[in-house]
């Protein structure tokens, strides 16, 4: 009768080990780390590409000229080149805070990546396939930052 009686897996005793002080952090082991670090470099990318947009925009006034149809929102393309420009700038910091291991600069990311979305979202007219492909990838951004963002924790 014993052979017939199921023995309860035995589970392995795995010891906590406290942090001393000084000791680095642990490394983090997700797999999901590569999107995080991919989130963070295309903050920096796109905050680049946003710049680039808004210092055309600042400088050279008929570049960014769409037809009849005009922008989504109608600003003067100064008003839109400030606008690119401050979200890059701001993008990249945040994106250069999240190769950091800063872990508050998630919430500054998701941030900055949907107003980047709305923003390309009313410079549609101007550059469709450009705004589309940035729209995508702020889309991207936010995935990785909201999805697997506590991957950010110790790598720094």
């Amino acid at each position: 009768m014993s052979d017939m009686q199921q023995q309860a897996p035995t589970r392995r005793a795995t010891a906590r080990v406290p942090q001393q002080r000084g000791a680095p952090a642990p490394t983090p082991s997700g797999a999901w780390t590569g999107w995080v670090l991919f989130g963070a470099l295309m903050m920096v990318l796109l905050g680049s590409f946003q710049m680039i947009a808004g210092l055309v925009a600042l400088f050279n006034d008929t570049y960014y000229r769409v037809g009849s149809s005009g922008l989504l929102v109608h600003v003067d393309y100064s008003a839109w080149g400030w606008v690119h420009l401050v979200i890059g700038a701001a993008a990249m910091a945040t994106g250069f805070g999240l190769l950091a291991g800063a872990r508050w600069a998630r919430i500054p990311g998701v941030v900055l990546a949907v107003l980047s979305a709305i923003v390309n979202l009313g410079f549609l007219a101007a550059t469709p396939v450009w705004a589309t492909l940035m729209i995508a990838l702020d889309v991207i951004v936010i995935y990785a930052l909201t999805a697997h963002g506590r991957e950010i924790q110790g790598w720094s």
